[in-house]
């Protein structure tokens, strides 16, 4: 219901402005709607738990790392002295905010074990962006722009092909073995004098970290290319390895994915780059230096530019900086140990249930894939209608028919904030819907069931973008 439907048909008397120039007076009704506040109040609150949210249900988005925002970053970013200062203020006048964001830069490297980061990106998908471009720029600079093609994993994020084309990258896309390792082969038959770079995630899409990584880094290398890190997956590996110790040159972080800053609703995002020494001086414009104490900010002569105004989005770069002061060097490598141990969790007890596991044999990262092919064939029920029917029990589902290479299937990533109890509880909804998907399809086709908002023509809704009411 819109808020304008509680209008009451009685007018707003608005009291009269004695003294009010006539060229500031308005002809017509304002046209707001005639409720009460407590109407207004509870409006938005209603509307406020309508959604699905990490705060109010298990939200097992697979290479999404949807974890637990904790409040206390929100509050500390909040305070007036970061929330309320103008971008422009001067740096005498800013040292403090400066000051975090210089270490969170120093940080990043530190997990990384990169040389240098630039806070900028605004999105993990703009990181990728000022990836390629800086790749680019890097080899014009060598008169070697016969390098024009980047290569890609069929099993990767679709941003990655969308940002080295929105450079201006021929994308060469290589196939993953069934066992959901690159196919070394066809990377070595796609290695040309035209290659710029490959773009992997480590671990995959896949939820399995691919063992040849080094050999393929040491091939890459030798082409005279560079190598990207994906880092959607950083989330996995913390205080394990790092993009560095692989052989990686530039590197994106999902600060929502891995340090637990608000993810969802369009933003604000935050995806710093972090390069090599030989990259440094082409990251984007501005990174914070710190010089006889204080801390300025700076230019790099030879940057691809400004991605975005000002720092980028401080406030979720504040949020991310409390959180990794929270946990600390030690904290950090745990967030990785359990979120790898929920997911192999979660993964062997829906094996024991009877679930079909994605490469079974394999310990999985911190996400697995389950396939409802078998079932859909025994049944038609689809994945996309156990994901329809997880919402009747408060569930959001997990990400659906990604990656395609395996069909009908759910990448389920429980993440590190979520309880044995809450896992086992998916457990057993799961267990619940495929029973029901056993005995009574129907309802699994037709679900939602329990929501106001039944199936949504999704494609329509894209094509057809209605944007006002």
């Amino acid at each position: 219901m819109l808020i304008n439907q509680y209008h009451q048909n009685q007018p707003i008397k608005y009291p009269k402005i004695k003294d009010l120039p006539r060229q500031y007076a308005r002809d017509g009704v304002i046209g707001l709607p005639n409720i009460s506040e407590p109407q207004v109040v509870r409006h938005y609150t209603r509307l406020s738990v309508k959604n699905f949210s990490i705060d109010g249900n298990f939200y097992p988005l697979g290479s999404c790392t949807m974890k637990y925002n904790p409040k206390v970053c929100h509050s500390l970013a909040s305070l007036p002295e970061f929330a309320d200062i103008h971008p422009q203020t001067p740096e005498n006048l800013s040292q403090g905010t400066l000051e975090i964001l210089y270490n969170l830069q120093e940080d990043l490297k530190q997990i990384t074990n990169m040389d240098a980061v630039s806070l900028a990106p605004a999105a993990g998908s703009q990181g990728e962006l000022a990836g390629c471009l800086i790749i680019k720029k890097y080899f014009a600079d060598k008169n070697e722009t016969i390098r024009t093609q980047i290569i890609i994993p069929d099993a990767a994020h679709g941003t990655n092909p969308a940002s080295a084309k929105m450079a201006g990258f021929d994308v060469i896309q290589i196939p993953t073995c069934e066992n959901g390792d690159l196919k070394l082969d066809d990377l070595k038959q796609a290695i040309s004098e035209k290659t710029a770079a490959i773009m992997l995630t480590n671990p995959s899409t896949l939820g399995l970290f691919e063992p040849n990584i080094i050999e393929i880094s040491k091939t890459i290398h030798a082409a005279g290319a560079l190598l990207y890190y994906d880092g959607a997956n950083l989330n996995a590996i913390m205080g394990k390895t790092n993009p560095a110790i692989m052989g990686f040159d530039i590197i994106h972080t999902n600060l929502h994915k891995t340090f637990a800053t608000p993810h969802g609703g369009g933003g604000p995002g935050a995806g710093p780059i972090a390069v090599c020494a030989k990259l440094k001086d082409y990251l984007p414009n501005p990174v914070i230096i710190k010089k006889d104490g204080e801390y300025h900010k700076a230019d790099n002569k030879n940057s691809i530019g400004k991605l975005t105004a000002n720092f980028g989005n401080v406030g979720v770069l504040i949020r991310a900086y409390i959180y990794i002061k929270l946990c600390g060097n030690e904290g950090l490598k745990r967030v990785s140990e359990i979120a790898v141990l929920n997911a192999n969790y979660l993964k062997t007890k829906l094996e024991q249930a009877g679930f079909d596991i994605f490469q079974p044999k394999k310990l999985c990262s911190h996400e697995f894939i389950i396939s409802f092919n078998k079932l859909k064939k025994e049944t038609g029920v689809t994945a996309f209608d156990i994901a329809k029917r997880l919402l009747d029990y408060n569930i959001h589902p997990p990400t659906v028919y990604f990656p395609s290479l395996v069909p009908e299937c759910f990448l389920i990533e429980p993440t590190e904030t979520e309880s044995k109890q809450e896992l086992d509880n998916f457990v057993e909804i799961m267990i619940k819907i495929n029973e029901e998907a056993q005995n009574n399809p129907d309802l699994l086709k037709n679900a939602p069931n329990n929501l106001k908002l039944k199936r949504l023509d999704e494609l329509k809704a894209a094509k057809e973008l209605n944007l006002r009411f």
